[in-house]
């Protein structure tokens, strides 16, 4: 496969996905992302804007398996992964698989289920597999988990564990749509669902086989030494209690190079790493409580404004003249 064809392909997928979701290409892009780098989405915003409605478009428009859990406060853990079941017939158990068995697993408004609820998720985000009453039991690939949740703010909600939020490659929020896009969702929907014209684009053996180009792309030494010396900044701040971990750095250049193939292009540069190191470290720190304004979790604008100054005093690397 060529970059042109990589593009394409992801051009069709992001294009079925932006039929749905007006005026938003930014987070139709990370969707994209996560999915051709192996990652998981976390969309967060208030009620109404969108964020289910992008993790069903992208599901919809990749012709794999989709399960969609409701994360409510009764959800138990083996919902989401399976149980042991006895059989009286067979006299012995058998494993009854869970909503996680899927390529695409929509987690809608993850935090109104309890931590322990959460944590179920953990093991098949980072390890593609679940272990039941100490079996382990492969799921299905690609995988992806997409979910949604509400600002912890609103009520009924809980704060996601750190190592769950570490677990997602990226997270994004949907913002309100602008005028025209508002006035185009209320003519296109006022009868007819959009979601039910959509028709899968690429099949999850296409899938499968963008994801393992774009692992190709290259990421030379010196970009390499950027992002980690990004990471080390976060780390040694005196503004941040947590900074990112080597998970995120990890995410950020395979983020990158996946990036970089939307582009056309098979190898990352400094800037790739630059746009992605907002959506892919800011929902993994923790800002102290005099840079947070007394917010433990999920002073965003704080965050945002931390990284844009590491950012900008971080030496870029610059290639040699030819």
């Amino acid at each position: 496969m060529n970059p042109s064809r990589f593009s394409d392909a992801a051009a069709a997928i992001a294009a079925s996905v932006s039929t749905v979701i007006d005026g938003k290409p930014d987070a139709v892009r990370s969707a994209l992302v996560c999915l051709l780098a192996e990652g998981h989405l976390l969309v967060e915003d208030v009620p109404g804007v969108g964020k289910t409605m992008l993790a069903r478009a992208l599901a919809a428009s990749v012709d794999a398996t989709v399960r969609r859990i409701q994360f409510t406060p009764d959800l138990l853990p083996g919902d989401v992964t399976g149980v042991s079941v006895f059989n009286p017939v067979e006299r012995e158990f058998e494993f009854k698989r869970g909503a996680i068995f899927a390529n695409i697993v929509i987690a809608d408004e993850i935090n109104r289920s309890s931590p322990k609820t959460q944590s179920a998720l953990l093991e098949a985000m980072e390890e593609v597999q679940v272990t039941v009453d100490g079996h382990t039991h492969n799921l299905p690939k690609p995988f992806l988990v997409v979910a949604t949740q509400n600002p912890l703010e609103m009520e009924g909600t809980y704060a996601l564990p750190e190592a769950q939020r570490d677990r997602f490659m990226m997270r994004v929020s949907m913002g309100y749509p602008d005028q025209k896009s508002e006035q185009l969702m209320l003519r296109q929907r006022d009868a007819v669902n959009p979601l039910t014209t959509l028709a899968p684009v690429v099949t999850s053996a296409q899938v499968s086989t963008l994801i393992t180009w774009a692992r190709s792309v290259h990421v030379s030494p010196a970009v390499e030494e950027y992002a980690v010396s990004l990471a080390h900044a976060t780390r040694h701040h005196s503004d941040l209690r947590l900074g990112a971990s080597p998970r995120a750095t990890l995410q950020l250049v395979r983020a990158a190079k996946v990036w970089a193939a939307l582009d056309g292009r098979h190898f990352v540069i400094p800037d790739d790493i630059a746009a992605l190191l907002v959506p892919v470290f800011a929902h993994r720190l923790i800002p102290t409580r005099a840079a947070g304004a007394g917010r433990a979790r999920g002073s965003t604008d704080a965050v945002t404004v931390i990284l844009e100054r590491i950012a900008a005093s971080t030496r870029v690397p610059i290639a040699p003249r030819q």
